[in-house]
């Protein structure tokens, strides 16, 4: 240990006198203090590593003073001084905060063991705080992979949201991970050591989803056997993430608006009301402005759960994070699955590229996982592909077209209309020498609608070494 600083607090001049000669002369910076008024300006003034005080003090007692160390000077440890006729009281202090006791008179090895516990699990307490926000940190993010331009700007805003209390309401396809995306908001946030409770509002049936999210009494309805807690309940000074909120019937989406509104609400079949103190982020793959239009989903509730909009956007608008994704899920599910896969061909790259995946992440994270499982070598080769992707063998896509047969295994119409427009949308660029303008002439379209298409099949200018 340093040349830590401790302050004893005690009415008797001479167990002062005592306890600091003993401390003295182990290396450490003694103060003392008569009773606890004046301990409280000493503490006030400076940090003491250590507190040891007296129960019974004039002025302020040791309980009094006890209180004012744990939420004034936490990092502080108080041990307490006590005669044998108040051990009772010694314990109900470590209760309240104190790390541990000792009894008078006293001794100098008694005094000096506790206080090197006292600084060890100080220590211990610090490295697994420092420790915890590692992990918290990590966590938040080591699921969500890429770099594309498209996720950067997912990863922006969850740093700037982290740290608020708004609501939040999480857009995109599913498969796009945006439970992955609420976690790394709760995980970033003041509420990271809270619980964290999920909810799909579309997986559990309307007559069972009040109840998951509210609680119910004993006897409020048949089978109603015991109290239940709800899920605000239990999300109580945490995060609750309300997914596929827009499969909600109009009835629940009345009282999910109280509880945003009020931030309280009953149990079904209670009359007490619940307060909370959660912070709320929905998510829905739904076009939640549509249903608004049509009626399917209260305009109110929508702009409450729409304070802070984020569109977690498909995986074929961030086709560049394809590869990374990759080997994120080569090298967990070979942990997972106990394989050493070392790499993925580039021909079965090419055909993940080439591929729409109209599942998203997730739909690649599973295919991943169903080729290490099925691979016969140390690589993942075309032969381990199925069907569907092998029909998506990227061709080079700066020729044209030499035929339109149709394959004798058959092809999926949308990925080959989609990479005829492509080729045909840089054959016109290349020729026009990338220039927007001519490029739309030669393919008798608004130049607007050429940015537009370009932007949706990610097509850049090529670097040109020349500029370097």
């Amino acid at each position: 240990m340093g040349n830590e600083t401790i302050l004893v607090v005690d009415d008797s001049r001479a167990v002062l006198s005592s306890i600091a000669e003993i401390l003295q002369s182990n290396g450490y910076t003694v103060d003392t203090a008569s009773d606890g008024a004046i301990a409280v300006d000493k503490i006030n003034d400076k940090f003491y590593d250590i507190i040891l005080t007296d129960l019974a003090m004039p002025k302020k007692d040791g309980m009094e003073l006890l209180k004012y160390i744990t939420e004034n000077s936490p990092e502080s440890m108080c041990i307490i001084i006590t005669g044998y006729g108040t051990i009772k009281n010694a314990v109900e202090a470590i209760r309240l905060g104190a790390f541990d006791y000792l009894t008078k008179p006293v001794k100098s090895e008694e005094i000096q063991v506790v206080i090197e516990r006292a600084l060890n699990y100080r220590e211990l307490k610090r490295e697994n705080t420092t420790l915890k926000k590692q992990v918290n940190a990590r966590y938040a993010y080591e699921n969500i992979v890429g770099d594309s331009e498209n996720i950067c700007e997912v990863f922006h805003l969850i740093d700037k949201v982290a740290q608020t209390d708004s609501t939040v309401l999480i857009m995109g396809e599913s498969g796009t991970g945006k439970e992955l995306i609420a976690h790394a908001i709760h995980y970033q946030s003041d509420r990271r050591d809270k619980p964290f409770i999920p909810v799909n509002c579309g997986a559990i049936p309307e007559e069972l989803l009040e109840s998951e999210l509210f609680g119910h009494e004993k006897g409020a309805f048949t089978h109603a056997i015991r109290t239940r807690i709800g899920r605000f309940e239990l999300a109580h000074n945490g995060t609750i993430f309300l997914d596929e909120i827009g499969d909600m019937s109009p009835n629940l989406q009345v009282k999910i608006l109280r509880v945003l509104q009020g931030h309280q609400f009953e149990r079904i079949g209670g009359t007490k009301t619940i307060k909370t103190d959660i912070r709320v982020i929905a998510a829905t793959n739904k076009n939640l402005e549509e249903a608004v239009e049509t009626g399917r989903f209260r305009e109110d509730l929508y702009y409450r759960l729409n304070v802070i909009p984020i569109h977690v956007p498909p995986l074929r608008e961030r086709a560049g994070d394809i590869p990374l994704l990759a080997h994120h899920f080569l090298e967990k599910f070979n942990k997972s699955k106990k394989k050493n896969i070392k790499s993925i061909s580039k021909e079965v790259m090419q055909c993940f590229m080439s591929y729409e995946w109209p599942g998203n992440v997730r739909e690649l994270e599973n295919m991943i996982e169903r080729l290490i499982i099925l691979a016969n070598d140390d690589k993942i080769t075309v032969r381990d592909l199925p069907e569907r992707l092998l029909a998506h063998r990227k061709k080079d896509t700066t020729q044209p077209h030499q035929h339109n047969a149709l394959p004798e295994e058959g092809l999926y119409l949308h990925a080959a209309v989609n990479e005829f427009e492509r080729n045909l949308i840089l054959q016109a660029l290349d020729k026009a020498g990338w220039v927007k303008n001519k490029a739309a002439q030669l393919l008798n379209l608004n130049r607007t609608t050429l940015i537009e298409k370009m932007k949706k099949q990610k097509l850049m200018k090529p670097a040109n070494p020349m500029d370097n």
